[in-house]
């Protein structure tokens, strides 16, 4: 428990409270360290105050607690990592600075693949917030969709790629095949080179520490995108989304995508996007957490309020794991 008389009983900042919502619902139940740490900075002034010196975008929980484990803070309960995050918080300041949250989780690639085998191909990808494209690959993994009567649906790349998803799959029919996928392109502001060594340990920083699975199956998607890596030009997506899909071989389809992105745009530049989307002749699939999208609101029930809503040229068609590991059709 929180020792509020020690450190100080945090006000309900917009810091406070993000952090307080990050805790509670995004990481319980996925990441008992992530939990403990979100609340216990929630209620600590001093740490929010340290937090607060930062840029309103750097702030976030993601950045912050994966910062605080590339500068050496323990994997630890807060009361044992306190302190060593507060003496390294210049270290964790200059990292936070200048590195994004550009968590690159090939397993959201089960959520994406029922609507995308059922697009008429061959296909080509464009994701916009690509980070280093592990997602553009979802001809090249495997996946098993275990449905609610228990059912398993397996789905095998013809060449093994050692990276193999999960996914419990119910109120919809699991995809029976694997799409062809012809051209595969990005955008991202700051795109990272899978086949860098720096690059793979701030990914795996990202991910959350009891998450041995995913953390494996990064290091072979990394591999999957370095033999074979995608164009992805650096950017704002709004300005390069245009030419980056007119690249596109005109005899694909063409399929726009993106997974936890939109968030990080103004209000105004998401309408410009989707704007874009609408005026445009490819396939949208869109992967995006409340709050996004003010209008799927409704459509999703108080205790599943940590998913993300799927949506295919702007009709939502799925609840989602973040990360990739269930998908409810709607």
């Amino acid at each position: 428990m929180t020792d509020l008389s020690s450190w100080g009983v945090a006000s309900d900042s917009p810091t406070a409270e993000h952090y307080r919502t990050f805790g509670s619902v995004e990481a319980r139940g996925s990441s008992d360290t992530y939990e403990g740490w979100a609340l216990g900075v929630a209620d600590d002034a001093e740490i929010l105050a340290l937090i607060d010196e930062l840029p309103r975008a750097k702030r976030q929980a993601n950045l912050v607690f994966a910062a605080m484990r590339v500068a050496g803070v323990p994997v630890a309960s807060w009361r044992d990592a306190r302190g060593a995050a507060i003496a390294r918080w210049p270290r964790i300041r200059d990292i936070a600075l200048t590195h994004a949250t550009q968590t690159n989780e090939a397993a959201r690639c089960a959520v994406l693949l029922p609507q995308l085998a059922r697009i008429p191909g061959p296909l080509a990808l464009l994701e916009v917030g690509a980070s280093a494209g592990l997602c553009l690959y979802p001809d090249r993994y495997a996946y098993r969709y275990t449905s609610d009567d228990g059912t398993v649906t397996t789905l095998d790349p013809t060449e093994p790629s050692g990276v193999v998803i999960d996914c419990d799959f119910s109120d919809a029919a699991p995809p029976t095949r694997l799409p062809e996928v012809v051209w595969r392109g990005g955008i991202d502001l700051n795109p990272l080179d899978p086949a860098d060594p720096d690059t793979l340990a701030w990914l795996d920083a990202l991910v959350w520490p009891e998450h041995e699975d995913r953390r494996a199956r990064l290091r072979a998607a990394m591999a999957v995108a370095a033999s074979d890596p995608a164009q992805i030009r650096a950017g704002d997506l709004n300005n390069l989304i245009a030419d980056a899909a007119a690249s596109a071989p005109a005899d694909a389809t063409l399929v726009v995508f993106h997974t936890a992105v939109l968030a990080y745009l103004s209000p105004e530049d998401r309408e410009r996007f989707r704007r874009t989307m609408a005026d445009t002749d490819a396939v949208w699939l869109s992967n995006e957490g409340l709050g996004v999208v003010p209008e799927f609101e409704r459509i999703v029930p108080p205790g599943e309020r940590h998913r993300f809503v799927l949506a295919v040229d702007g009709e939502p068609v799925a609840l989602t794991h973040p990360h990739g590991r269930s998908y409810r059709g709607l």
